[in-house]
This record gives C-alpha cells, structure tokens and sequence, in this order.
C-alpha cells in the first residue's frame, strides 16, 4: 500500500500459455498480450506497490497496456512484460478506450486529469475512467462532473486489501456511481480484484473508504497498545495475540495483520516494518476522515487523537514505515505518557 509506489514483480510470462509456439518466448508473450481481438487496450497512471500489481494483473489477463509514471523504475518493469509506455497522462489516453489511475493525493488526481498534458485532454469520447486513488469525495465529485463535460463515463473505485491483495489480484474495490457505470466498470475491476461493490453514487466509494481507514487507524492503535501492555506485563505476544483472535478483541489488525514481530510471518511487522501502507498515508486518509466529519459536522474524537499518534511518529522520522509501526512507536517508550 505505500504509495512511494516502487515494486518489483516478474509474473507475465505465464501469460504465454496457450499461444502458437515460435523461436522465441518474447514473441509469443507479445502476441498473447497484443494480438487479443476481444480486450481492447488498457491505460495504467500510478505504477507504485499498489498500482504495479493491479496493472500487472490487469497484462496478464491478456489486455494490451499502455502505462505512465514519473517513475522511470517502476515503467520499466512493466515494458518488461510487455506493457507499453507512455509520455504523458494524454498520451495514454489518447491511446486507449479503459484507463485507470492509482495515485496518492487529491492534488495528484486534479493534475493527472485536468493540466495540459492531462488525461482530458487526449482521451476519447464514450471512454471509461477508473479512479482508485483515496481522495476527498468532494475532490471525486468535481473531476468525475469534468468527465462528465468531456462525454466519458467515470467512476471512483478506492480499493482495500493491501499490497498482498494487489499482487493476488483479491482487492475489495468500492465503487461510487450509477448502476450502468458500474456495470460497465465491473469486468476490468474483476481482473484486479475480488469484491466488487456498488456503493452508491459519484464520491460514495470515496466516503466508504476514509470511514474504512478511519476505523483501521483506530483499532491499529488499540491492538498496539493492548500488545504492548501485554508485553511490558510479562505475556508472551503469540499467546496474547491468541487470545485476542479468538475473543472480543478480535480485529483485522490483530489476526490479519499483526503489528508485533515475531507473531505472523508475512506481514510487515516481520520485516522492520518495511512494505505495506504507509504511516504518512495513513494520516493523510485518517486527514481526509476528519475534514468530511468537519463538513457534516459528525463528531470524531478517536480520529483525532489517531491522526496525533501517526504524525509524531512521522515527525521522528517513521513516516516511511508501515502504519503498524504504531506497535514499536508504543513499545519503545516514544509516545507520551498520560
């Protein structure tokens, strides 16, 4: 999930199976990525630790793919697998009817579709536009009504599942708008993920998604410091972490991902905290929670207080690590005491 947006990954050649055999593996991914009557081709803006993997997906599934990012890095490893790149947002879209954007802040999406060498400029009549970046629903209004202007269907569809859903191709993606659009949206979306959900119209996928990360920020926080005391008393983690899975304390952030090292392989808490969502990011959507709530005026105490503990972590240099982190923020005596 963090959107320095570098990964690495080797996949497409699978995608070789079933083509006429040649003199030459390379050849034969190309015709089965560019010789497909049936799937037109496909744009990808954002290629980070999330948006590397759906467009990766999304060219193993066989569609053509044309990609941009200022990240020469991560560009190249998808032209390594057959992907196309691109200049410009416009250039990509001038070159497809599908085009999806991954991209980590509200600031971003406004540029990559409305400056100069935006995508409304080159995209085509009747095309779709798939924005899964997590952004204001206002924000995600206001550019889905320009396409709108330019005669082009688009839906925003933030995602859940992290960057282990990303690369299995299993993320839950939250759709704002009609019913037709959504329909027409759920076939590429399919590709990338596993649930699929309509939930409501234009900037309402937005509004599902801060409430979801708001929520993850908190109970990240409370997992942490529920293992943390444990530790500080003496409990052995794996044990406690037991515990909590199998009663009330139970949560994604304690059996899915927990924050402690040593308790679950795989997870970013086994490796120092590296890959994984970022606490930056994670401030920013717990940000973006927080202003909504000051908008309709819904209390929001706990978002609060979770926004301070992400943005001194941040201030002492953690800001790059996964959100999880809050665990060794805690356990290392840096946060304040009451």
């Amino acid at each position: 999930m963090q959107q320095s947006r570098r990964f690495s990954s080797l996949a497409a050649l699978s995608a070789v199976r079933g083509t006429t055999a040649t003199t030459s593996g390379r050849i034969s991914f190309a015709l089965r990525c560019y010789s497909t009557g049936d799937k037109k081709p496909v744009g990808f803006i954002g290629l980070g630790n999330m948006g590397g993997f759906m467009a990766q997906n999304i060219l193993k599934a066989g569609y053509p793919l044309v990609v941009f990012d200022v990240n020469k890095g991560a560009v190249e490893r998808l032209t390594s697998q057959g992907a196309k790149a691109a200049a410009t947002p416009r250039e990509v879209a001038s070159q497809v009817h599908q085009l999806v954007t991954m991209l980590p802040s509200s600031p971003h999406v406004q540029e990559v579709y409305t400056s100069e060498n935006g995508i409304f400029n080159g995209i085509k009549e009747g095309s779709l536009l798939i924005d899964a970046s997590t952004i204001e629903p206002a924000v995600a209004r206001g550019v889905i009504a320009k396409a709108a202007e330019h005669k082009v269907t688009m839906v925003d569809a933030p995602v859940s599942g992290g960057v282990g859903g990303a690369e299995k191709g299993t993320l839950t993606f939250m759709v704002g708008g009609s019913q037709e659009e959504f329909d027409r949206a759920k076939p590429l979306l399919s590709v990338m993920g596993k649930n699929i959900v309509l939930c409501g119209g234009a900037g309402s996928g937005q509004a599902v998604k801060i409430c979801n990360n708001l929520v993850l920020a908190i109970s990240m926080i409370g997992v942490s410091e529920g293992m943390n005391l444990g530790v500080k008393l003496g409990l052995e983690p794996k044990i406690l972490a037991g515990i909590f899975n199998t009663s009330s304390a139970r949560c994604w952030s304690s059996d899915t991902y927990n924050p402690v090292p040593g308790v679950m392989e795989g997870v970013p808490a086994s490796r120092g905290y590296t890959g994984g969502f970022g606490v930056d990011l994670m401030a920013k959507d717990v940000s973006l929670a927080i202003n909504a709530a000051h908008g309709v005026k819904a209390p929001i105490p706990l978002g609060a207080v979770a926004l301070q503990v992400y943005n001194m972590i941040s201030t002492q240099g953690g800001g790059g690590k996964d959100f999880s982190s809050v665990f060794e923020f805690f356990n290392k005596g840096s946060a304040p005491k009451q």
